[in-house]
Formats: structure tokens, sequence, C-alpha cells
């Protein structure tokens, strides 16, 4: 069973972008029991059009993406140069570790559900 915090799946894919040593990972299309022990189904919604964010998180977040298709660029402080890329779309579940700072670019509309976890 995959793990919440593998990195991005797939033989041969470059390691996942890093920002002050923080890996952003990717569970492709993880088994609908997974989201179940998750709660998914019960966290918050977030919908954005395509363009760009750049994000900083302050706690770890965890985002199942139900539809669209982003990029995320890791940079370890803002204006800094990137340390990575990846990309993942419906159907991934996400996590961004508590610290990670990235710009989303945002090629097709996104619809997420999304849980802060403090610690």
């Amino acid at each position: 069973m995959a793990s919440s915090s593998a990195s991005v799946s797939g033989s041969g894919s470059p390691p996942p972008p890093r920002a002050d040593g923080i890996a952003i990972a990717v569970e492709r299309r993880p088994p609908a029991s997974r989201l179940t022990e998750l709660g998914v189904g019960s966290w918050p919604k977030w919908g954005g059009g395509p363009g760009r964010i750049a994000l900083s998180y302050d706690a770890r977040q965890t985002c199942y993406i139900v539809r669209g298709k982003v990029t995320a660029a890791a940079a370890a402080a803002e204006g800094s140069p990137e340390t990575g890329r990846v990309e993942f779309g419906a159907g991934d579940l996400v996590v961004f570790p508590r610290g990670t700072r990235c710009t989303w670019h945002i090629a097709v509309a996104v619809d997420m559900h999304y849980a802060f976890d403090p610690s």
C-alpha cells in the first residue's frame, strides 16, 4: 500500500521538488479505501482557474485533486531559484509538508479537497 509520504511514483521519475530539504509527495490514484480512511469526503473544498498562485505552507497540507492539472515549482524562499517541479492532477493525493514554498501553475481549472495538519 502506498504511503502519503511516498515520493512521486513511477520508475525513472525525477526526485520530487524540495524546498529547504522538504519533499512534496504525490500518491497517484490512491484506492477508494485510502480516501475513506483519510476522511477526504468531509474535507473542505477549494477550486481555482488557470493561472499562477504563490503559496507558503505554515502547516502540512494534504490535497485530493478531484479535477484539474497543476505543476508546482518549489523554492527555498520567495524569489529564490526553483529547486524542482512536480506535476499532479485529477485523482492524485498530494502532501505539502510544513515549510514548503512553491508556485502552483494551474494549467486546467482545479477542484480539490484539502486538510491541514498543524503538527
